[in-house]
C-alpha cells in the first residue's frame, strides 16, 4: 500500500497550535532544560488499499467501507515528554457507524507507550483478550541518516532523517498470519527456510529548536523532537503543540501486568492465535 495523505494533503487541513510563554526561536535560551517539558498531538492517517475487492465495488460501497473503518484509518495521539521520558497514548475514537469502540483491533493496536531514553527503557501497557501485559524491553534500535533537506513545520525548522527498520520490530504488538507462517518449524524431511525480514522504509522530520529525542510510537533518537513520521501506509503528523504548560506534567511509566519482553509477548499472541484457528476448524487437521 502506498501513502496517499501527504504532507501537503495534511498540512492543508490541519492548523500547528503553537504556545509558549518565551520566544519559540530559541528554547534553551530562556529555558533550564532540566524543566522543559511539554504535551504534543499527533493525528495518524494510513491508507486503503481494497485490492481486487475494489475494483467490484461501487463508489459508495467503497466510501461506506472507508467510513466503516475510519477509526482504524484516522487517530489521534499525545505524546507528553520530559528532557528524559516520554509517555504516548491513543485517544479513543468511536466507531463511525456504531458508535463503539473497536473492541477487535485494540487487541492488536499498541497501548500506552512509557520511553526513557536515559536509561534506554521502553514499557508498554498492552491488553490481549482481557489480560494484561506489562511490555518491557530496550527501546527499538534506529539507524537514523540525517540529511540536509529541511522544511518548516508550524513556527519550528525541521530537518529530514531517513531509516530502514524491520517491519516485524515496528509492528511487534499486532498479528498476521504471515507472521506465523515465518516462524513454523521444518517437518521431517524439510530444508529450513530462513525466513525474509521485511524492511520498511521510515522518514522523519525534526525539529532541533526542541532538544529531545523524542517522537511518536517506536519512534526517538533524533536531535530534536520528531514532528513527523511516515511509514508505510502511515503518516504521523503533530497539530497541537504546547511547550512548558503552566501546568507541571507528571510522567510515570505502567506498572500493571505480567511482566514479559517483546518477544515473549510475541509467542504468546501467536500461540492463542493457533488456539483460536483450531476451534474454529473443530479440531480438524488443514489439508
Amino acid at each position: 500500500m502506498k501513502v496517499i495523505f501527504s504532507t501537503a494533503y495534511l498540512l492543508t487541513f490541519i492548523t500547528l497550535i503553537l504556545h509558549h510563554p518565551t520566544q519559540q526561536t530559541n528554547i534553551t535560551k530562556h529555558q533550564n532544560i532540566k524543566e522543559f517539558q511539554g504535551v504534543a498531538t499527533y493525528i495518524s492517517k494510513s491508507s486503503l488499499d481494497l485490492g481486487s475487492w475494489g475494483a467490484r465495488m461501487s463508489e459508495e460501497q467503497k466510501k461506506a467501507v472507508k467510513a466503516r473503518l475510519k477509526n482504524r484509518l484516522e487517530k489521534t495521539y499525545t505524546l507528553t515528554f520530559n528532557k528524559t521520558e516520554s509517555y504516548f497514548t491513543e485517544n479513543d475514537m468511536l466507531d463511525a457507524m456504531s458508535g463503539a469502540t473497536d473492541s477487535w483491533g485494540k487487541n492488536f493496536a499498541a497501548g500506552d507507550q512509557y520511553k526513557n531514553v536515559k536509561i534506554n527503557t521502553q514499557i508498554q501497557d498492552q491488553e490481549f483478550y482481557g489480560k494484561r501485559f506489562l511490555v518491557k524491553d530496550s527501546l527499538q534500535p534506529i539507524d537514523w541518516q540525517l540529511g540536509s533537506e529541511s522544511k518548516q513545520i508550524g513556527n519550528y525548522m525541521c530537518f529530514k532523517a531517513t531509516a530502514s527498520i524491520p517491519t516485524n520490530e515496528l509492528t511487534w504488538y499486532s498479528f498476521s498470519w504471515g507472521k506465523l507462517s515465518n516462524n513454523i518449524p521444518a517437518g521431517e524431511g524439510e530444508t529450513t527456510v530462513t525466513p525474509t525480514i521485511d524492511m520498511t522504509k521510515v522518514e522523519a522530520w525534526y525539529t532541533p529548536q526542541i532538544p529531545v529525542s523524542h517522537g511518536p510510537s517506536e519512534y526517538w533518537g533524533l536531535p530534536g523532537l520528531i514532528l513527523e513520521v511516515s511509514a508505510g501506509d502511515t503518516t504521523m503528523l503533530c497539530s497541537k503543540l504546547v511547550i512548558n504548560p503552566d501546568e507541571t506534567l507528571e510522567i510515570e511509566a505502567p506498572t500493571k501486568g505480567k511482566e514479559v519482553t517483546k518477544t515473549t509477548y510475541q509467542e504468546t499472541i501467536a500461540e492463542k492465535m493457533k488456539e483460536f484457528r483450531s476451534q474454529r476448524m473443530g479440531g480438524r487437521p488443514r489439508g
